[in-house]
């Protein structure tokens, strides 16, 4: 299982973040260990001062497939989820600054909370709300239509160069509103008015 982000897919977190927005999918990948499933807290790392939060649309993929042409890319995907794509973004500009790889910024142990799957059978894909509250208060909101490439794009270009396999997962971007995570927050996120994953920082 494999898991495979893409970065800067809504213009306005790209623009919070001083990033150009890309003409192609920019795609960074984690390892298996980063994932938190159940529930399970985030306990903060020591190497970083600045961990932000970052609430992303997730996709499972259900069928192995590669060179997948986009109008076929929904036949391999049922379900979405909600995740968490916890950066450290003092490293992450460091790195950026001497050209790096953002991996230690991106792939640490925990950075991607899991929560639930929801099946997206007869869902209209291009309008989807989805939320983060810290503390009770939310503070980033997107919907699938303010995204720069939408499901079926991303699963067709990633598929060019990764072959999919069933149950690997596609982070897809986060909206504007990303900040700071300090010991004792509480985030919860929601698809909808669903509650799809709580994650507390320790």
């Amino acid at each position: 299982m494999k898991i495979l982000c893409v970065g800067r897919n809504y213009s306005e977190h790209a623009k919070e973040l001083g990033n150009a927005v890309p003409e192609n999918p920019v795609i960074f990948s984690k390892p298996d260990t980063a994932l938190i499933k159940n529930g399970e807290s985030f306990f903060h790392p020591d190497f970083s001062t600045d961990i932000h939060h970052e609430v992303e649309l997730v996709i499972k993929i259900s069928k192995m497939g590669k060179k997948i042409q986009p109008k076929f890319a929904r036949n391999y995907f049922t379900e979405i989820g909600l995740g968490i794509d916890f950066t450290a973004r003092d490293m992450q500009s460091k790195l950026k600054e001497k050209g790096l790889p953002w991996e230690l910024a991106k792939a640490f142990d925990g950075s991607a909370p899991i929560g639930e799957f929801i099946n997206i059978e007869n869902t209209d894909l291009s309008n989807i709300n989805f939320s983060l509250k810290k503390n009770g208060e939310v503070v980033q909101q997107g919907n699938t239509a303010q995204m720069i490439f939408p499901f079926e794009e991303i699963v067709s270009f990633v598929s060019q160069y990764f072959t999919l396999k069933v149950g690997d997962l596609i982070y897809t971007g986060t909206p504007a509103g990303v900040s700071k995570v300090n010991v004792g927050d509480k985030l919860e996120g929601f698809i909808e008015d669903q509650s799809m994953l709580v994650c507390e920082i320790k």
